[in-house]
């Protein structure tokens, strides 16, 4: 490292397509009948394009992302098993909305719990699943709001597990985003398994997936509607095309017909006019950066996992890039902790920035490492 920053130039760029289209004359992107909505690169939560995405809305059952999050978290966790039957309440019973229509003293099994939450979307499931995880749906939506605000969810306030009605129950599209490519990150396993079902059978009654888009696009594998009259009709997508995967957040549209095809129109454009470059591999050692007072004197820097960015097509050849790290940067060091920045600029202009993870740990050193590092930092 030159000081605390080094330069590096690579062939790609991921901009805000606003300042994009007016910088490059790209084709802005497409108008969609829809209160709020957003598009994500998914390989570097990259937003290709959105409107309104901080305006506060209800979620509806877009709410049972989250559910399903502490359910996986829970199960990850083992402090709840996939063949652990659960015993329904009578306040699951009662629940109103959508059913999975278990029944009051049924013992059901949480795999078949996470089914009727996913596909069937029912909020009978989640009240259950929400009192075996915390004895309450109470207790069970601060568990949501604490783990909302840990992935940065900053506009979001649940109230409880299923997304029905409440007017303290806000988020925005910009928040389901993130909690869409969390759930993804963290449990592709559970992810590839359940959101892809197209329907499912439970007390002999199949309901169907009402994502629509499972069955006009293959590329298409989650991720969840939901409807309140307040909330209209909404739609999270997650559609993969080769190596790269886009998701996007659609609120508020009039229909079932309408967030299917207004989804799709906008997964169609971020695929049609962006490219997709693999920047760095998962855990690739981007750089090593300074560290005082530690064990070793560098630790190993990049991210967790693969960086894909957007590059808008014909544009790839036209990025700078900064890599910056964060100084002084002082032992114990944690992997996963935030030690630099990836800043990019197109002709000079800021369009992005993105944060760079250590690779690994670095203890503290001993006294005398300590002590050295002191006076030379007086120094520095």
């Amino acid at each position: 490292m030159n000081g605390f920053a080094r330069r590096l130039f690579f062939l790609f760029c991921f901009l805000p397509i606003s300042l994009l289209a007016q910088a490059q004359q790209l084709p802005l992107a497409p108008a969609l009948a829809a209160k709020s909505w957003v598009l994500v690169e998914f390989g570097s939560n990259q937003f290709l394009a959105a409107e309104r995405p901080d305006e506060r809305l209800e979620p509806a059952s877009l709410t049972k992302l989250m559910t399903a999050y502490l359910t996986f978290s829970a199960l990850r966790q083992k402090t709840l098993a996939l063949d652990q039957a659960v015993p329904v309440s009578e306040k699951a019973w009662r629940t109103g909305g959508s059913k999975m229509f278990i029944k009051v003293g049924d013992q059901v099994p949480v795999e078949e719990l996470i089914k009727g939450m996913i596909v069937q979307s029912g909020n009978d499931a989640c009240v259950a699943l929400a009192e075996a995880i915390a004895g309450s749906e109470e207790a069970f939506a601060q568990m949501m709001n604490r783990e909302a605000a840990r992935l940065g969810m900053k506009a979001t306030h649940f109230k409880n597990a299923t997304g029905l009605p409440d007017p303290e129950h806000v988020t925005t599209a910009r928040d389901l985003a993130t909690l869409a490519a969390a759930l993804i990150r963290d449990f592709p396993d559970e992810y590839a398994r359940y959101y892809s079902m197209k329907e499912y059978r439970y007390h002999n009654i199949t309901q169907p997936n009402r994502n629509r888009l499972l069955w006009l696009d293959p590329t298409v594998d989650g991720v969840k509607t939901g409807f309140t009259e307040a909330a209209g009709y909404c739609l999270i997508a997650s559609a993969k095309r080769g190596e790269r995967r886009l998701l996007s957040v659609v609120l508020g549209t009039e229909s079932d017909t309408a967030r299917a095809a207004e989804s799709l129109k906008l997964l169609n454009w971020g695929f049609q006019f962006f490219d997709a470059m693999k920047l760095y591999a998962a855990n690739q050692v981007v750089s090593e950066f300074k560290v005082w007072k530690g064990a070793r004197n560098q630790v190993k820097a990049g991210f967790p996992a693969d960086f894909v960015v957007s590059v808008p097509k014909g544009y790839g050849d036209k990025l700078q890039a900064e890599l910056v790290s964060t100084q002084p940067l002082m032992a114990p060091v944690r992997q996963g902790q935030v030690i630099g920045t990836l800043k990019l600029s197109l002709e000079g202009k800021p369009y992005g920035e993105y944060p760079v993870q250590a690779l690994e740990d670095v203890p503290l050193g001993s006294w005398l490492a300590r002590l050295i590092d002191t006076i030379r930092l007086w120094f520095a």
